[in-house]
Formats: structure tokens, C-alpha cells, sequence
């Protein structure tokens, strides 16, 4: 059975077919439009060119926002247009298919659990370290959502009383010190102390791709800066382990592809910071297998799910 994963992005809608393996065999990029009924249009227009290829039996949706809990409904989404939208039905409409909807950490963490980093792991979760934090939490199995749907909110947890401000409205977020975006943050801060090395003289805006490489050039002001993410990774992960107890985590998101220069100092922190530090289990800590495309195997993975739960037949 092969079904379509679209990760719905800011700037991109990606589509892939996938097969029962967690396999992409092909895929389709447009630019994501600015209205509702455009994107709505995109998605369709995409799926259905897949559809015309390969024989399909449902979509799954990947969206950086809050879905309701009937995984039916976008309530709010930051970066797209839908607001209170039933996105999953006007899909379903415009392409004859099944389709489900999935907040994009969530089909990531299904795609690790299944496929990935996670695989075979009874409790999971997933921190995805991009421009802020998402994070996911999977329980023998199934994605843990909460009682509204929107748990768990990893990065929005208060790691620095009176701390960075966040676009939140809180102060301190785990995000603010532990992303592209905080790296950023933290070499700006570094330089107005001491102004100097290749970092001080680079004329463009800085990005936290640049900083990563600036840290493999041996760049001292941005190798601090990745000791400082290192250090609030850990003291995260030790709060994720309090509270949830996970048997692996998986570090997910753009960051993670310069993790060689941060995961090993995260994990001392993190062995350090965790109640009872010395006398329990450690989850282990592994960097995200599928990458990019993790969003889409994992919408896609549950679309099949939902397809043999409620025997829709084949198109």
C-alpha cells in the first residue's frame, strides 16, 4: 500500500509517495501561496499529480500548528493562512482520498519510531531544533497529544527565570537557548563583549547555518556559542527525562545536522542535570535518521494506519 506524506512548510509544500517500509519513491515541491483556498490548491494540485503516477490510498498532512484533536481541524497555524480550518475534509474533497492530519512533530517522531532512530522503542521523544523547538512525545506506539491536542510543548519551557524574551510572551524559553535562532542570539551577545575573529567581520546577516560553520572553521566565538546550545540541550533533555522517563530521545530539525559539534557535550550535561544523576537509566540521545523528509514518512505512515483502521478501500 502506498500512501502520500506532505509536509506543509512556511515556504515549501513537499509531497512523497512512501511505501509500507517508511521508503520515499517520489516527490513533488511547490512554493507554499499566502491565501487558504491556495494553499488548499497546492496541496491538492501536488497529491493529485502523485496520485496520477502511483496508485494511492490516502494522504497524511504534516502542519507546524495546532490540530485538533479528531486530527480534522488546523486551529492555528503561524506560518500558513488556516485559521479554525477543516483542512483534512476540503483535501479530502478536492482529491478523492482519505486524508489525515498530523502536527509536523508528531509525524516525525512517528517516522523515527517506526523507521528510524526510535525503532522499537515503547516510550519516545522527539526534539526538533530548527528556527525554535518542537518536540513529541510516542507511547507504545501512539503519538501522546494531550488533552487538547497540543502537547507536548517542549519549547516553551522555562529554562531561564527573566531570561531572552520570546515571541511566546514568556521569558527564558528552552527555544531561546537551544535553537538556529538562539545560536544567533548567543554570538550576538558574545561579540558585544569581545568583537573579534571571523564572526565580528562576516558582512551579511548572520544565520545559524553560518554560525555552525564558522564553529567547524575553528571559529572560537562561534565554538562557544555551540558550548552554550550544548549546555541547554542538556539541562532541556534532563527535564524531558523527569517528566516523561523516555527510553530514547531523538534530536530532529536543522540543527541537528551540525550535532558532531554540541551532542556529546549535551549528553554530560544532560547526565549531570537529571534527578538522581548516577543511579537510574539515561535515555540514549540519537540524532534523527530520515531528516527533512521524516514530517512526510510519518504523515503518510499514519494515513496508512488510518486507512487498514477503518478498512477504506483502495482508489
Amino acid at each position: 500500500m502506498l500512501t502520500v506524506g506532505v509536509d506543509v512548510g512556511g515556504t515549501s509544500v513537499r509531497a512523497s509517495v512512501v511505501d509500507e517500509r517508511g521508503s520515499v519513491l517520489d516527490t513533488l515541491r511547490v512554493p507554499t501561496p499566502g491565501t487558504g483556498d491556495e494553499l488548499n490548491a497546492a496541496i491538492a494540485g501536488v497529491v493529485r499529480d502523485l496520485a496520477d503516477r502511483h496508485r494511492v490510498a490516502a494522504v497524511g498532512l504534516a502542519v507546524a500548528g495546532f490540530v485538533s484533536e479528531d486530527r480534522r481541524v488546523v486551529r492555528f497555524a503561524p506560518h500558513l493562512a488556516w485559521r479554525h480550518v477543516a483542512v483534512a475534509d476540503r483535501i479530502a474533497e478536492r482529491v478523492e482520498l482519505p486524508v489525515v492530519l498530523e502536527h509536523d512533530a508528531n509525524a516525525a517522531a512517528i517516522a523515527e519510531q517506526r523507521f528510524g532512530a526510535a525503532t522499537g522503542a515503547r516510550v519516545a521523544a522527539l526534539v526538533a531544533l530548527g528556527t525554535g523547538i518542537g518536540g513529541a512525545l510516542v507511547i507504545d506506539g501512539e503519538v501522546y497529544r494531550g488533552a487538547h491536542g497540543v502537547a507536548p510543548e517542549l519549547g516553551h519551557l522555562r529554562l531561564v527565570p527573566d531570561g531572552r524574551p520570546c515571541a511566546c510572551g514568556k521569558r527564558g524559553c528552552w527555544e531561546r537557548y537551544c535553537s538556529g535562532t538562539a545560536l544567533v542570539s548567543t554570538v550576538q551577545e558574545l561579540l558585544e563583549e569581545s568583537a573579534s575573529g571571523p564572526l565580528a567581520r562576516f558582512p551579511g546577516p548572520l544565520t545559524g547555518v553560518r554560525v555552525a560553520r564558522a564553529a567547524e572553521d575553528g571559529d572560537p566565538v562561534a565554538r562557544k556559542a555551540m558550548g552554550e546550545l550544548a549546555r541547554w540541550l542538556g539541562e532541556g533533555l534532563a527535564l524531558v527525562a523527569d517528566v516523561f522517563d523516555p527510553e530514547v530521545v531523538v534530536i530532529a530539525g536543522g540543527v541537528a545536522g551540525s550535532a558532531h559539534l554540541f551532542l556529546g557535550e549535551a549528553r554530560k550535561h544532560y547526565a549531570a542535570a537529571i534527578t538522581g544523576a548516577g543511579h537510574r537509566p539515561l535515555a540514549r540521545v540519537r540524532v534523527a535518521k530520515h531528516g527533512d523528509d521524516a514530517g512526510m514518512i510519518g504523515a503518510a505512515t499514519l494515513a496508512r494506519e488510518h486507512v487498514v483502521a477503518h478498512r477504506v478501500p483502495r482508489r
